[in-house]
């Protein structure tokens, strides 16, 4: 049976399906939110430190924009030919079968998804802890304390349906994006510019290719999590032409800002201070207002990583609520409730998951945060399978209306697969380079999937078709 077939054979039993609720706005603050994390007050200082001088680190910026943008031109025809809650994974699906599918469903909920929600959430309770500390727990307590309040706080919120979560996104959003803009602001009306190098210093400093590369690699990674706007395509209202907009619209936001954010930290700092701070925005801030400054950094990179979970709720669970049309045994994280517009099993295992890896961070530390950013393979992998199914499809069903087509195919899905490549074998270089507990880090990717095809093994021997 087809993957939209046992949608509605499931749907009707669970009482209703996805149906369009998010506007414009909101679908543009959830790719603004889920983007815009932590990376931007750290990344910048690394992109520096492997940048020759100020041109080369804007350019890298600049193209990390532009193959953004190819990305989500790729996405746009996806979203469009097929919306549906399940985003990635529907076209892994549809390309290439049920077991591939499974096995990024798997990734996301196990890992991708859940252990984001986590280790934001410790990022928000660490500089929560900074601007409003809670002496009456012990040690480490009070970050995790916040960790745990913000998963449960923001999973009731999304509990109550899309409107509310949605709603809170846009605030979020526009609470971020002016929180940027002040580091902007503060740089252009109220800091002295940092002192030029002299040119023979900039002619010496002509990066490596390699590093250049590696540069780009953090560009990349700051940008990433536009592709999230797939998982609403099934609830967006406007149709193909609002998903496009949505995807153009979120990346030249997020790009600007970038932008515009660099150039501060370039301005207050100068390239060599930037490359060399630890804590880039924090710098910035604290070099304009003082001690301070550091109080209002810390409250502003809180309300991004708020920003970021909140968005990686909305679009988490509904990979969960996929899953579960096609294969009986998860049946119930099919359910979707009519009133609120939320899958609501889907979004309540999400929350108990993210909250026992809260767990498992509490006990590990920052093993738990290299742990996660080991499976980083795992979702290049299944990113690049994402792009290629562009392909698959447009062979495979030729009869399918397509809204809107992505322009110079294959020109630009050859470079977003290329892009992905690259990411994929920089992360695997990566990967294989690091231990933990004395063992490669290679091996947890590996283990994330052995787990995976160890549940297909039991769910395809029980029931080896969808959901009827």
């Amino acid at each position: 049976m087809d993957t939209i077939e046992a949608e509605c054979v499931v749907s009707s039993r669970a009482g209703t399906r996805p149906r369009p609720t998010i506007g414009l706005r909101e679908a543009v603050a959830v790719i603004v939110g889920v983007v815009i994390g932590a990376g931007i007050f750290k990344a910048p200082s690394l992109v520096a430190s492997l940048s020759g001088g100020a041109t080369q680190m804007f350019t890298l910026w600049v193209l990390g924009g532009v193959l953004s943008l190819i990305g989500a031109l790729c996405y746009a025809e996806l979203t469009t030919t097929y919306p549906h809650a399940g985003g990635d994974y529907h076209y892994l699906q549809r390309a290439f079968g049920r077991p591939v599918a499974f096995l990024f469903g798997w990734a996301r909920f196990s890992v991708i998804t859940t252990g984001s929600i986590a280790l934001l959430a410790f990022v928000f309770g660490d500089y929560m802890q900074q601007a409003v500390p809670l002496t009456v727990l012990p040690g480490d307590w009070g970050s995790t304390a916040y960790a745990v309040a913000v998963i449960a706080g923001l999973s009731l919120l999304n509990l109550r349906g899309i409107r509310t979560g949605a709603g809170a996104q846009t605030l979020l959003t526009i609470i971020e994006i002016l929180g940027l803009l002040v580091i902007v602001g503060a740089a252009a009306l109220f800091a002295d510019p940092a002192p030029a190098r002299s040119a023979a210093a900039a002619s010496a400093a002509v990066p490596e290719v390699a590093a250049l590369g590696m540069a780009m690699v953090f560009v990349l990674l700051t940008y990433g999590g536009w592709n999230e706007a797939a998982y609403i395509s099934a609830e967006l209202r406007g149709g193909p032409r609002n998903m496009v907009l949505a995807l153009t619209l979120g990346i030249v936001v997020i790009t600007v800002l970038y932008l515009l954010v660099t150039w501060a930290y370039w301005t207050v700092l100068g390239l060599e201070d930037m490359a060399a701070s630890e804590a880039v925005a924090a710098d910035v801030m604290k070099t304009v207002f003082g001690a301070p400054g550091e109080k209002i950094m810390a409250v502003l990179v809180a309300v991004s990583a708020l920003t970021s979970i909140n968005a990686t709720m909305i679009v988490g669970a509904r990979t969960s609520y996929a899953v579960g049309l096609d294969w009986n045994k998860l049946g119930p994280l099919a359910t979707w409730d009519h009133e609120r517009g939320t899958p609501t099993v889907a979004m309540a295992v999400q929350c108990i998951a993210a909250l026992a890896l809260v767990g498992l961070g509490a006990a590990l530390g920052s093993g738990f945060k290299a742990m996660v950013e080991f499976t980083a393979p795992v979702f290049w992998l299944f990113f690049l399978l994402t792009g290629l199914s562009l392909f698959v499809l447009r062979r495979r069903e030729p009869q399918m209306p397509r809204p809107f087509r992505v322009p110079l195919y294959p020109v630009l899905p050859l470079l977003f697969c290329a892009s992905c490549a690259y990411m994929l074998w920089s992360s695997l270089s990566y990967v294989y380079s690091q231990s933990l507990g004395g063992l490669n880090a290679a091996w947890i990717g590996v283990a994330v999937l052995a787990c995976g095809a160890l549940l297909l093994l039991v769910l395809r021997s029980r029931h080896d078709r969808p959901a009827t």
